[in-house]
Formats: structure tokens, sequence, C-alpha cells
């Protein structure tokens, strides 16, 4: 510890962390864009300037290190000053839209001029301009709305590893873009959307689909379906400024029905029918020398990353569709046969966490006979807004149940929100079809919590099943790296390409204004929320879900059966974006 000085105050502080940290533990905040605690160091937007007595300029807070004796000045006039005119330049090269824009009061830029205090444009002159790149069915980027703070680029590649995007040009051209100056359709984004969930202003955006969302509510032709993901029911709370880590789930059912929909199903159920196939895969790969270790297939963005980057995995990837994908699936099979309806005529509209959801429902191989079964796929922030444009106050709605006869799901299926969850359920299923007997501790540990990469074994029928949890695309080339190395060192594993799982997606909720994406407090407290109402379920696991068991007994007959394949399971490909050609000499 050493002693350093802040505002005329003494404090002691960890020798060799930044002014900025000291900063923040003596209860000072300093603003800043471009820093992000689990980001590398950029000191780039100049925002969060200090005074330090003997250094002649200002200093980056989020870059100098603190040393012993140091009087540091975080408020005076100066500072105050030089902060406001730098936020001014700023704002002086960005659109004036704010009131029409969908980051109007969650945009961080937005927030930090209120807080310097700029009242007028004191800077006007000619602005940048670019042509909004809209072709990616995920991602939108409008350039002129960027303020090169650099934390979309790191994000992509040190938490994602994926290196999409990078700074092109220079001088007053530098934007952000894909190589080649590609569209993010032609590129090797793998749709994740946390460069979105980072970003401080609307430059990065899912592309909505909240107008044609709308347009078939009000088409009195259609049967309308709406389905939810298990993370959505814990994080939607927050859109509405609720605390984190409540299940809204019951409200959420209401909502949509308020909305429009006809029908209101859990993707939930889906998540039991997944685990029904998944964990049969598994067996019958374990027992009859299949590819191991099988690696499951329920994150969009780890499937277009895996096509891309892991081809040479795709035997060991599960063939299993997502639980979005199946329920689609099943609602314009065997739910349109129930209500004797033209499967042409029912609308599935999926409400997801994730944006990499949007390009999975626009596959061609998910696909039954031509038709495509996931019409929209919408984020929770679409969610949100839709509610708030039609007047529903979430908060305020009496909870309602899912409809029958694809709304009833076991905790197993919640708990697929949270990183490890999809390992927990299947390997919960697996054991007792592996054994017939009861698995009592059903809590599987090892597969529990925030960590980016998790292990564990677990022994089923004398055979000791070793299994990997990755969540974030960086963390998941680590452990197939290891893969790569030694193929027998495990049996199962599950990706999810965004930190956390699916209750960090890429279309959650904004972390707020108060927080910073990535937050693991954040994470934990939407996490439990899942566990809780997995603790508070009657049925556990997947695979005594009595709907599931009617499912296969009238319909798909059993599990990898002839029907179940044709609807519950697909391919993958490798696949090179537009302007990427393949290096043969590389994995």
């Amino acid at each position: 510890m050493i002693k350093v000085y802040i505002n005329d105050r003494p404090y002691d502080v960890v020798d060799g962390i930044t002014i900025m940290q000291a900063a923040t533990t003596a209860g000072y905040k300093i603003p800043s864009l471009c820093y992000h605690p689990r980001l590398s160091t950029y000191g780039g937007c100049r925002v969060c300037i200090v005074e330090v007595e003997g250094i002649k300029n200002f200093v980056a807070s989020c870059s100098y290190p603190v040393k012993e004796g140091m009087k540091i000045h975080t408020n005076t006039e100066a500072i105050r000053k030089a902060r406001k005119e730098i936020v001014e330049l700023i704002l002086d090269n960005h659109p004036q839209d704010c009131n029409v824009c969908m980051r109007n009061g969650m945009c961080e830029l937005q927030n930090l001029a209120r807080t310097v205090g700029v009242e007028t444009r004191d800077f006007e002159g000619a602005r940048k301009k670019y042509d909004k790149d809209n072709a990616s069915p995920c991602v939108t980027n409008n350039q002129e709305k960027c303020i090169l703070c650099g934390r979309c680029v790191r994000t992509c590649a040190e938490i994602q590893n994926i290196h999409a995007i990078d700074f092109v040009n220079r001088g007053i051209n530098t934007k952000i873009s894909p190589a080649f100056n590609a569209s993010f359709k032609d590129s090797v984004c793998s749709n994740c959307g946390q460069c979105i969930n980072v970003c401080p202003t609307a430059t990065l955006m899912e592309h909505n689909y909240i107008k044609e969302a709308f347009a078939a509510l009000n088409d009195k032709s259609k049967i309308k379906i709406a389905q939810i993901a298990p993370s959505v029911r814990a994080a939607i709370g927050e859109y509405f400024g609720i605390k984190p880590g409540q299940n809204w789930e019951k409200e959420t059912a209401a909502a949509l029905r308020k909305l429009g929909f006809d029908y209101v199903f859990d993707t939930q159920f889906a998540a039991d029918l997944t685990i029904m196939e998944e964990a049969s895969e598994f067996l019958d790969r374990l027992k009859n020398g299949g590819v191991l270790p099988m690696i499951t297939s329920c994150s969009s963005a780890w499937m277009k990353a895996m096509e891309q980057f892991y081809s040479d995995l795709i035997p060991n990837v599960s063939s299993c569709r997502s639980p979005m994908s199946m329920l689609s699936s099943i609602t314009k099979t065997y739910f349109a046969k129930q209500i004797n309806a033209d499967p042409k005529n029912i609308v599935n509209i999926a409400f997801m966490c994730c944006v990499a959801k949007k390009y999975e429902a626009a596959r061609p191989e998910l696909e039954i006979d031509g038709m495509r079964t996931t019409d929209y796929s919408l984020t929770t922030r679409e969610l949100g807004w839709m509610l708030k444009s039609a007047g529903i106050d979430l908060p305020t709605l009496k909870g309602e149940e899912f409809d029958s006869p694809l709304g009833q799901s076991s905790g197993a299926a919640t708990i697929f929100g949270a990183t490890g969850g999809v390992m927990e359920a299947a390997l919960r299923t697996a054991y007792e079809f592996a054994t017939g007997k009861t698995l009592e501790n059903i809590d599987i540990k090892e597969a529990r919590g925030i960590a980016g990469i998790k292990e564990g074994k677990i022994d089923v029928g004398g055979t000791e099943i070793r299994f990997a949890v990755a969540s974030g695309l960086g963390n998941a080339s680590k452990v197939l790296n290891e893969v790569r190395k030694d193929k027998n060192k495990y049996h199962f594993i599950e990706i999810m390409a965004c930190p956390g799982g699916c209750i960090g997606g890429g279309g959650q909720p904004y972390a707020g204004l108060g927080s910073q994406p990535f937050d693991i407090g954040l994470l934990k407290l939407r996490a439990q929320a899942l566990y809780n109402c997995d603790v508070a379920k009657v049925i556990r696991k997947s695979h005594e879900n009595p709907d599931i068991q009617k499912l296969y007994k009238d319909f798909l007959g059993k599990p990898l059966g002839e029907k179940a394949h044709k609807l519950l399971h697909t391919h993958y490909k490798q696949h090179f974006p537009v302007g990427i050609l393949p290096n043969k000499n590389k994995s």
C-alpha cells in the first residue's frame, strides 16, 4: 500500500494501480468513454484526464499509475473546462438525432455530455459521412455515430478472439470496419453482438425487426406465436428499471398476449426436447464409438465461428438444432396439425437474448420442406421497446401461464440460460438414460459459476465422463485448441459464445450507465434468477416433462428416430465469408 492525495485528501491505495482505479476506491468517479475494466487500456478518448502536481500536462487517469505521495486533482476548474471541450469536440462530429436514436436515454455519450455540462454546440462544421451498413441480418454499423473509442475492436479481439473488425484508414478518415472494408454480412463476424453491448453510442446495433413484428401482429389472417428464451425472463425487468436477479416469466407471458399473440409458448419446452435428443446422441456416440468429444450446438454465434475457424471439428458438433429452432419446427408441424392450421399461416416470433439467433433463423439448413420455421428473432431489448411502445408496463401485470402443449418445462431447461446449464441438464438425463437409476444429487456444481472455463467429471454407469464448459469465444478457442492436441481429454463440451452464457447475450438489456458490460455481479444475479427457478420447479429433469413424453408418444416416436432427425437435427459445413479464402496450411 502507498499513500496518495486525491483532491487534497490522503488515501492508502494499492501500489501500481492506475489513478482511475485509485480514485474509484476513494469514492471519486472519473468519467471515461474508451475505458473498460475487462479490456486492455487504450487511452484514446482523453475524457478521463486529471491534474497531477509536478506534471506539466494533464494525464489520462485510465493508464497512468499512482506513485507514493502523488497529489492528484480530479475536479479543478481547468480539468472541468478541458473535459467539457473534449466532449464538445466529439459531439460536434456526431449526428444531431438524439430524439430519434434507438439509444436515446441509454447512450453513454449523451449521459457524459450531460455530466460534464455541455449545453451548446460550439464547433459546428462539416461532419463525417458514411453509408450505413445494414446488410447483415444481425449487426448494423453506422459509422457516423462512431467516436473511435475502440471498445468494440478490443472486445472482438480480446474477449471473443474473432478479430472481425479493426480501425481502418488514418486521420479524419479513420473508422471501424471489417477486413477489406466489407459489410458485416460478408465478414468473419460471428454475430455474437458483444460489440453492440460495449458500444457507448448507437454505432453498432442489432438489425431490428420491430416493424415486421408489429406488421405480423396486425395481420388478422395469421396465427401469431411467440416463444421466449430462458435468459429473457431473467433480464427483461431491467428494461423497466427493475433491479437484476428477478424472474419475469409469467408477467412476460401476459405481456405477449397483450401485444396480440394468439399463443405464447416457452423455449424451455424445447430445451427439454433438446436434452432428450442431445443426451441420446451423446450416449450413442459413447456406446458405439462415435466421434468424441461431443460439442453442444445451441449457440448460434458459436456455430458460425465453428464453421469458419474450427471446421475440422464439425464431426464433433452435436447435430441437434437449438431450442429456438426445435420449437419453431414443432410449432409448424405437430402444433399446426393439432389446431388444423396451414403452417404457412403461422408466424413464429422468437424473443431471444441473442443477436446471432437472427442469423440462425435465416439459415436454409433449418427449413422444413422449403418452409422457414422461425420467421423473426428479436432480442430482449427489442421486446422491451415493443412493450413500452404498446404501453404495456411489465412490472404491473398479473402473471399468466404459458399455453399448452408447448409451454411446460423442467428446471433443467431453465438453467440453459447460464453457462454450464446445458451441460448440467444433459448430464442429469444422460445419467438416468444410461443407468436406469435416479440421479440423487442433480446439482452439478462443477458446471456452475461465471468462470470462462470450467471442468468436471461424473460417473455414468461405471464410465468416468470428463466434461468442459466454455463461455465467450475466446475461452472456447482455448478449450478447442486443447481438443486438437488431445481428443481424449474430454468426452463432452459445452460452448456458449457469450461471456456468462445466454444471460450475457448480445441482445440483453444494456448493463446500464452505472455498470459495465461483462459485469460479473450482473451476470451472477441473472444466473441466480434461473437457478432459483430450477429449484422451485416440481420437475427438474428434462425426460420427466410429461408434455415431452406425450410429444414423443403421439408424434416423434423416439429420440434420434427418423422424424426427430428431420425436425430436430441439422448439419454444418465449412464456411468462408465473401473475400475470405481458405488457407489449406492452417486450421
